[in-house]
């Protein structure tokens, strides 16, 4: 008697044996859904005359309080000349405070103002409210596969990243 599992399939197909053309499908499907994903959140953005690295800053100063300008430069791995940009606005508009390291006198930690913080909840719940809807309907064992693909996805450095976001607690 054999210990071998059935493999598991992809659209009636061994996921060992995955073509180009399924692999295709599966990048298209990526896309398609991250224009989905990002859709509520830009439409909300456009208003402010915002984007989407302006949502990304926001997102992770949220989720990590006091973060420095250097962190969230590895975080978002954009140029710090592009981050200035983006900082600037949002402290301009009052959703972004900076202060100075009180270790480091050269180190910006960077907080949400009581506006950035409902931004941020108003950006995030639309889109908690169509992944709630999307793990709903896909079931519990699709979620877990889901995050299982995204990990694997990431490079070793981010996953790093995204293990000690994950796992601050915050």
């Amino acid at each position: 008697m054999s210990d071998a599992r059935p493999s598991p399939v992809f659209g009636g197909e061994s996921l060992l044996f995955l073509t180009d053309e399924q692999l295709r499908q599966g990048i298209e499907a990526m896309f398609f859904a991250y224009r989905g994903f990002t859709a509520d959140p830009d439409r909300i953005l456009a208003e402010m005359a915002y984007g989407r690295a302006h949502h990304r800053a926001i997102h992770f100063i949220n989720r990590a309080p006091g973060t420095t300008v250097n962190n969230l430069l590895a975080i978002l791995g954009v140029t710090k000349q592009s981050l200035n940009r983006v900082l600037r606005t949002l402290i301009a508009d009052g959703l972004v405070e900076s202060r100075v390291g009180t270790q480091d006198k050269r180190e910006r930690h960077l907080f949400l103002t009581e506006a950035g913080a409902a931004l941020e909840a108003k950006l995030s719940d639309a889109q908690r409210a169509r992944m709630r809807a999307a793990y709903k309907e896909a079931g519990p064992e699709a979620v877990a596969g889901f995050r299982q693909v995204l990990e694997a996805m990431m490079d070793r450095e981010m996953q790093r990243a995204y293990v000690k976001l994950r796992d601050s607690g915050s």
